[in-house]
Order: structure tokens, then C-alpha cells, then sequence
């Protein structure tokens, strides 16, 4: 039997329950990984509300990112084997002492960096590149605008965005996050409770404009976002804090010549998730090993104090990522 937290009822942070649950067996491609520390992740939140299940086949224990050591494999596994130490993004049962995960989406664990730290790669990482660098195809010398420049997912866009030499613009929601943000790399850094953000990107960028915007905010955002783009600009939404409903002026998108897209990383399947993989390994991991780019680490609980973790996630105090410890 191993430790897991499971959600015991769709509702607050408190419903996170920890249980013990029978220890899962890895089937055809997949690996069995004595789980050492996972990450929280605003997906985390959604599904514990009733609001995200997971998709066919995978664990109803919540978790979509985890660092370990490789216990099993399954039939038809060539690239790991017992022992190895990795990192991996999974389709759910992050939140326990073990965890499968298919080969494809596992990576080495980068070295220098200790569990909790290869843990805060995954979710973030994969999300990122997909849609930053694949889907929106930012390249060197343009200008980034991601929202919430101090989570986890804005982390790690500033410094991957200035790591591929592009300029970056983000918002924060006070002070202390702002030069957070700077000190990441961010070029401007704009506290949106005292600032437009419109204004203060059409100041900074001359009124030319941005080239891809990173949005997880929806709402009234999306209509401003555009706004703040320049010809040929690509947003990529995805998330919806302010909700999915938005009204545009395609009048902009048409004259612009914009491009509006969005994804979800879950519901993917494992081929598309190793091609990311196989991406990040040959241009990312270089630069987490030689410290160019680093995970954020806001605070680390143990796995039986999850609840608490989701309590902070949804006070949006935190700035980098949160993570749970498994002490098995």
C-alpha cells in the first residue's frame, strides 16, 4: 500500500484527503516511479472542484507533474530502466508515493537540480514551449507579453523567452511580485492594480506593439491583449481566470492580421507530449544543468499536508511554484 491524497468530494481545499491506495503496476510503455516530490498546479484546483476529470485511463489521484526514481517497467520499455532518476509529466496520480507515467513523457532528471526542483519542470516547462515557442513561434529579438509574471507558468516563460532572446513584458499584482518578475529577467514588469497594462505596453514598446501574448486571464483581457499587438501578433490562451466568455473587434484581429489560438496540454496524447519532450531534453535541459534557467520555488509541503498547498495556490500569494514532498 502507498501514501496518495485523493479528493473525497468535489469542493474546497479541505476535501483532499490523505488515504492509502494498493501500489499501481505499470502496463505496456509505462514505468513505475517511486515518487519523490510533485507539483501543484492550478489544474490540480479545477479538477478537485468537479470541474477537470481526468482523462480515460488515468488515476483519479490529482498530480500532473512528478520527480523520482524509476521502481518498475512495463512491457516494451527501451529508454529507462530501474533505477534512473527522472521527471515526468502525467495525466494525473502525481499526489502519491508511487506513480505511473509513460515512458514518452518522462526526462532525466536534470543534474545539479534536487527532486523538488526537477518536480516544478514538467507542467510548466512542456506548457510553455508547446505553446510559447511551437504553437506561437516566438523567436529572437521579439516581445513576450505573459500575464501573471510570477507564477509558475510566467517563471518559467520569462526565462526561457530571455534565454531564446526575445524581450519580455509581464503584470504582477503588487510590488514585491514586480521586482520578482524583474530580477527573473523580466524587461518591463507592470502592476496591473496601479497601472493599465495597455498603456504602459503601448508606452514601452513605442505603440509598435507585442508579438505573442501568453494569456491565462480570459475575460476582459483577451479584447485588451489584442490591443496591445502588433502585425501579424499570435496569442495563445491557456487558461481562464476572468472565464472563457470574451467580445472582440475582429475589425483589429482582421487588420492586424492576427492569430488567436490556444491548447490544453492533458488531453494530448503521448506522442505529441514526447515530441515536447524530446525538445526540451536537446535545448532546455543545457540551460537548467549550466543554471541559465532555474525553477521557482515558492514553498514546499508535505504530501499529507496538500490541502494546505491548494489553500495557498488559491490565495495567489505564492511566487513560483508549489510543491509537495513525498517522504516514502
Amino acid at each position: 500500500m502507498m501514501k496518495a491524497v485523493e479528493i473525497s468530494t468535489p469542493g474546497g481545499p479541505d476535501v483532499l484527503q490523505a488515504v492509502e491506495r494498493p501500489d499501481p503496476a505499470p502496463g505496456d510503455g509505462q514505468v513505475l516511479i517511486r515518487v519523490k516530490a510533485a507539483g501543484v498546479n492550478r489544474p490540480d484546483v479545477v479538477q478537485r472542484l468537479g470541474l477537470y476529470p481526468p482523462p480515460p485511463g488515468a488515476s483519479d489521484i490529482p498530480g500532473l507533474e512528478v520527480s523520482g526514481v524509476i521502481e518498475g517497467v512495463g512491457a516494451g520499455v527501451s529508454s529507462l530502466k530501474v533505477g534512473d532518476e527522472v521527471c515526468a509529466l502525467v495525466p494525473g496520480g502525481g499526489y502519491a508515493g508511487l506513480c505511473i507515467a509513460p515512458e514518452e513523457t518522462c526526462l532525466p532528471k536534470p543534474s545539479g537540480l534536487s527532486f523538488i526542483e526537477a518536480a516544478a519542470l514538467p507542467e510548466t516547462f512542456f506548457t510553455v514551449w508547446s505553446n510559447v515557442f511551437d504553437r506561437a513561434g516566438l523567436k529572437a529579438g521579439e516581445t513576450l507579453l505573459v500575464h501573471g509574471g510570477s507564477s509558475g507558468i510566467g517563471t518559467t516563460a520569462i526565462q526561457l523567452a530571455k534565454a531564446f532572446g526575445a524581450q519580455v513584458i509581464t503584470t504582477a499584482g503588487n510590488a514585491e511580485k514586480v521586482s520578482f518578475c524583474q530580477s527573473l529577467g523580466a524587461d518591463l514588469a507592470i502592476n496591473y492594480r496601479d497601472q493599465d497594462f495597455e498603456a504602459a505596453v503601448s508606452e514601452f514598446t513605442g505603440g509598435t506593439g507585442v508579438n505573442v501574448v501568453l494569456d491565462m486571464v480570459g475575460g476582459s483581457y483577451i479584447a485588451k491583449n489584442i490591443n496591445c499587438m502588433a502585425p501579424d501578433g499570435r496569442h495563445v490562451s491557456i487558461a481562464f481566470l476572468q472565464g472563457p466568455a470574451v467580445e472582440l473587434n475582429m475589425m483589429q484581429v482582421m487588420l492586424k492580421r492576427l492569430v488567436l489560438t490556444g491548447s490544453t496540454l492533458r488531453p494530448r496524447d503521448n506522442g505529441f507530449k514526447q515530441a515536447i519532450a524530446q525538445a526540451l531534453h536537446q535545448k532546455v535541459w543545457q540551460l537548467l544543468e549550466a543554471g541559465t534557467v532555474k525553477p521557482v520555488i515558492d514553498t514546499v509541503f508535505p504530501l499529507e499536508k496538500a490541502a494546505d498547498a491548494h489553500h495557498l495556490m488559491e490565495s495567489s500569494a505564492h511566487m513560483g511554484k508549489i510543491m509537495l514532498e513525498i517522504d516514502a
